[in-house]
């Protein structure tokens, strides 16, 4: 096994077993409470819960979210994902593709179009290889690997910092998403990986021609924790205080969402834990949010488990979106909160 890989085995073993959360880090979403509606002159089932991705119809604002990509191991996982996602109408996003770049396997890639079906599938690559080699080829290859929908680029200072070897070099790396941006045949996204992004960058990334953001912020997986774990008492030393490091999921959210373009795509992800969560971020703006290790358990057992999990966080959205009268998501993004915190504009939500 490469290095890479079996950095990347451990990563998933680390977060598989709850040991890379940012244990008592709030993502911000309790402080979001909705005005109760007893009156919501609404046919549950008749609520929609349905929008688009890229141009394709999702049954719900909701996506697994990058989180393997590496391992051979994680070839099972994938095709659990796309399978589930694929049954119930969901978008996916894979882990980084970099290893089936480089010829080190299939990153257990293959095959997930065919899986998935017609679902919104996202390629990913990590934002600094664009200073170490990686260029427009090896993107549209990572594109025509999945068929994928857009790519998403993602951005870890934090991690690459406290990683042994990690690339450090972010220098000039605005430029490069730029051309990349411009070139790439599909839209290109940015997302961090559990630091959050803050509306100065975002702003700067979609002037770039980005045009998906995820902000993947605290309350999750804590990438400064799991790198630590990798390590001796000196790692783990060195990671310590950074591992609540960031921006809450919900405040990244609530910053970033005034800023997006109309077409543009605001993704929450980070610490999203149930359906509620999803309403919640839908309020404060997003398109849709994205689980990650918060579906990882379910992905390792089966696609059914998964897809009952996906079901159930639907469910959950439906149950709020009744409560608050919202027949629909636009509705959802304007329903009325109880004593909003001072960093929650009341106007914010997508209409």
């Amino acid at each position: 096994m490469t290095d890479i890989a079996a950095r990347k085995s451990e990563h998933l073993a680390i977060v598989g077993t709850g040991r890379g959360r940012q244990d008592g880090q709030p993502t911000g979403f309790d402080a979001i409470r909705f005005l109760h509606c007893a009156l919501p002159e609404l046919d549950f089932d008749a609520i929609d819960t349905a929008t688009t991705l890229l141009g394709r119809r999702i049954s719900a604002p909701l996506m697994v979210s990058a989180m393997t990509g590496g391992p051979a191991e994680a070839g099972a996982i994938n095709a659990r994902i796309a399978e589930a996602c694929g049954a119930l109408g969901l978008p996916l996003a894979v882990g980084s593709q970099r290893i089936a770049l480089e010829g080190q396997g299939d990153a257990g890639l293959a095959g997930l179009r065919a899986r998935a079906g017609a679902v919104p599938i996202l390629g990913n690559l990590g934002a600094v290889q664009l200073n170490t080699g990686l260029g427009l080829d090896d993107a549209r290859r990572a594109v025509d690997m999945l068929e994928a929908d857009a790519l998403v680029l993602h951005l870890n200072p934090l991690q690459e910092a406290i990683q042994p070897g990690g690339d450090r070099n972010f220098a000039g790396l605005l430029a490069r998403i730029e051309a990349l941006a411009a070139a790439l045949p599909v839209p290109l996204g940015v997302k961090e990986v559990g630091a959050g992004l803050s509306p100065a960058v975002g702003r700067r990334l979609i002037e770039a021609g980005v045009r998906l953001i995820d902000v993947a912020g605290v309350g999750g997986t804590s990438w400064a924790r799991v790198e630590g774990e990798r390590g001796g008492d000196d790692l783990r030393a060195l990671a310590a205080p950074f591992r609540d490091w960031g921006i809450p999921t919900a405040r990244a959210v609530a910053g970033m969402a005034p800023v997006m373009p109309k077409g543009g795509t605001l993704i929450a992800s980070g610490g999203v834990r149930d359906g509620l969560d999803v309403a919640r971020a839908i309020r404060l703006g997003a398109g849709l949010a994205g689980q990650a290790a918060g579906a990882l358990t379910d992905a390792r057992d089966s696609a059914e488990a998964l897809a009952a999990h996906l079901a159930r966080v639907t469910a959950q959205l439906r149950i709020a979106m009744f409560c608050t009268g919202a027949a629909d998501l636009a509705a959802l993004a304007r329903a009325p909160l109880l004593d909003p915190p001072g960093w929650v504009e009341i106007g914010t939500g997508a209409a």
